[in-house]
């Protein structure tokens, strides 16, 4: 019996259908704090799935929410030009913009303000002018041929000079078509002599202006512009080819009217009242005239013949002056006009006192 409750023992120990049981038994009791770690684990596992979408910063921000932001809910406001831009403004600058706005000139800051549309052009032209008359002066008793050079500059600062003048810039097809026409009275006087300048001068003209008429027809612009486009390239081809003049002249007297006009002009741009100025300028043509005619065949004839000159630049001084000029406009017609519009007088009391 010993035996058999031996034996019957072992085999009750060996059941293997209560095997499992009795090795998790045995495990529970092996590690006691298994199963409470896994419990805590299961515990952490649950709060942190209730933390979604936190940080372990909760407490230093704000939660996110659906709210626009803020930038959104900020009202635009306009805006309002520093002390700075203002200081600008009153250097004669504009005030800086983000779009880039351009520097205002002097002429339409002028015009703004409601002043005289009359800005005459100053010293610097005034000293080029200057230049190009002493340079027709002193190449006349050279010959015609040496005469063309400087005068050719002055025809084509002129022709340029009226476009810029009535606002009409660029205007490459006007300026050149006036251009050539000045050009071609150039050669048909080289060509005709002296004694045939009035034909020369007269039938390119003419011819110019046909010309002109002709493209300004075929244009497709609108009758306005047409017509602005026609009076200004007629006008400034009529001055190119009447500048021709000095060169229909006698020598002594384009180099007394050139004279004239350089030291009138240059009279002129002094920092004196208008009215002396001008006073100031016909006496000093007149005294030029005196002084250059002494060294031709002219003589005292000379004086008439710079007051006539210095005359008819005070004209086309002023008439570069008008209409709040450009610094561009100063430098081209404020230096070619007040030449130009003195040829045809060097021309008429020229061969007068001749």
């Amino acid at each position: 019996m010993s035996d058999q409750q031996q034996y019957g023992d072992a085999y009750q120990g060996y059941d293997p259908y209560q095997q499992p049981q009795a090795q998790a038994q045995q495990q529970a009791q092996a590690w006691p704090g298994q199963q409470q770690g896994y419990d805590d684990a299961q515990e952490q596992q649950q709060y942190t799935q209730q933390w979604q979408g936190q940080t372990w910063e909760t407490q230093m921000q704000a939660p996110v929410t659906s709210a626009p932001p803020v930038a959104a809910q900020v009202p635009e406001t306009p805006y309002v030009p520093s002390q700075a831009a203002a200081a600008a403004a009153d250097a004669g600058y504009g005030p800086a913009t983000v779009a880039g706005n351009a520097r205002i000139t002097d002429a339409q800051r002028a015009r703004l303000e409601g002043r005289s549309p009359i800005i005459e052009p100053g010293i610097q032209p005034a000293a080029l002018t200057a230049v190009l008359g002493l340079l027709l002066a002193g190449t006349a008793p050279v010959g015609s041929y040496a005469l063309v050079v400087p005068l050719v500059i002055l025809q084509a600062v002129t022709a340029a000079g009226w476009f810029r003048l009535n606002g009409m810039w660029p205007a490459r097809q006007g300026i050149a078509l006036a251009f050539a026409g000045a050009l071609t009275a150039d050669v048909a006087l080289l060509a005709a002599g002296r004694e045939n300048a009035p034909a020369a001068i007269l039938g390119t003209l003419g011819a110019w202006v046909l010309l002109t008429l002709v493209l300004q027809l075929r244009s497709h612009a609108d009758p306005d512009t047409r017509m602005s486009g026609l009076m200004a390239t007629v006008a400034s081809a009529a001055l190119a080819v009447i500048a021709a003049g000095y060169l229909a002249a006698e020598p002594d007297a384009v180099s007394v009217g050139a004279a004239a006009v350089a030291v009138a002009v240059l009279a002129r741009a002094l920092p004196l009242p208008t009215a002396a100025s001008v006073v100031v300028a016909l006496l000093a043509a007149a005294g030029a005239g005196v002084a250059v005619g002494g060294m031709t065949e002219l003589g005292t004839g000379g004086a008439l013949l710079g007051a006539a000159a210095g005359a008819c630049a005070l004209v086309g001084h002023r008439v570069a002056s008008y209409d709040y000029p450009s610094r561009f406009v100063h430098f081209t017609a404020g230096v070619a006009l007040p030449l130009a519009a003195a040829a045809p007088v060097v021309w008429l009391v020229g061969r007068a006192l001749a």
